[in-house]
């Protein structure tokens, strides 16, 4: 099969960890040249290092998402490593779920939430926005998630910084129509990922869930626990209840992966047997 990341010039956000950073390795693999930016530059030049120990080509840039003077470095750094800047995935993200009376308490990690989940995209594509459209073709992957479909108590700031993901994209996708390509990426929840550590209130999970809250409960605990029914962690199973955050890189790299001409606007990943109902 065509190979269509090979040589590309590839920018990820959030690449020290989690999605950002399997999908960079897995990018990088297959030819593409990787600028690995993360708040923490520690985190993204070891992730540089062993893709470059692994024969491919990866530079890392310490990036604030939310500060469009950095962003528009990052951009410069990716240009002058690789001459051009053909995708630029918008990663890095923060779920600080919590009920709106607990504003006192969630309010710092609210507005981060902003700063970094719809600011930091915003910032992302305005960096690469002239230089795309003066090279005729480039790629937006913008990271959103189910919860951007619809309102879920629980979640008012984090969702609605991903309508707004959803909104901004498409807007984008019509008006450089042509020229840049736009996809957005919408995971279900993935358990085994750095996301379960910004959350301010785990009950607030609970409106995404609906019905099925018990058993989304019992199933965690009892994945985390190492005692679930294997059909609950194989895969190959229907029953299959959390998404590794493998798929998602997957997802991330699949999209990229397509002729100039074929462009997926929109994914959602999900386990077969999860329990959100969005």
């Amino acid at each position: 099969m065509a190979n269509h990341v090979e040589g590309k010039s590839i920018i990820v956000t959030g690449a020290g960890n989690g999605f950002g950073r399997l999908a960079s390795e897995r990018l990088a693999a297959l030819g593409g040249r990787l600028v690995c930016a993360d708040i923490k530059l520690e985190a993204a030049e070891q992730v540089a290092a062993g893709i470059r120990a692994a024969g491919g080509v990866a530079i890392a840039v310490k990036v604030d998402v939310s500060d469009i003077a950095e962003m528009r470095a990052l951009a410069a750094a990716a240009l002058e490593a690789h001459g051009a800047i053909d995708v630029m995935v918008n990663n890095a993200g923060v779920m600080p779920l919590a009920f709106i009376a607990e504003h006192a308490a969630a309010l710092d990690a609210w507005s981060r939430c902003i700063d970094i989940n719809f600011k930091g995209m915003m910032n992302g594509v305005a960096a690469v926005y002239d230089q795309m459209m003066a090279q005729g073709h480039g790629h937006v992957v913008n990271l959103s998630s189910i919860y951007g479909n619809s309102p879920a108590a629980g979640a008012a700031v984090y969702g609605a910084t991903k309508a707004a993901v959803d909104y901004f994209s498409h807007a984008l996708r019509q008006e450089a129509r042509g020229k840049i390509k736009v996809t957005v990426v919408k995971p279900t929840g993935v358990i085994a990922t750095g996301l379960a550590a910004t959350v301010v209130n785990p009950a607030a999970g609970g409106g995404i869930l609906g019905q099925n809250v018990a058993a989304f409960y019992e199933a965690y605990g009892r994945i985390k626990a190492g005692d679930a029914p294997r059909e609950w962690v194989d895969q190959e199973s229907i029953e299959y209840a959390s998404l590794a955050p493998e798929h998602l890189a997957d997802a991330i790299v699949h999209v990229i992966d397509q002729p100039w001409g074929v462009s997926i606007s929109d994914i959602t990943v999900r386990a077969s047997g999860d329990h959100y109902i969005f």
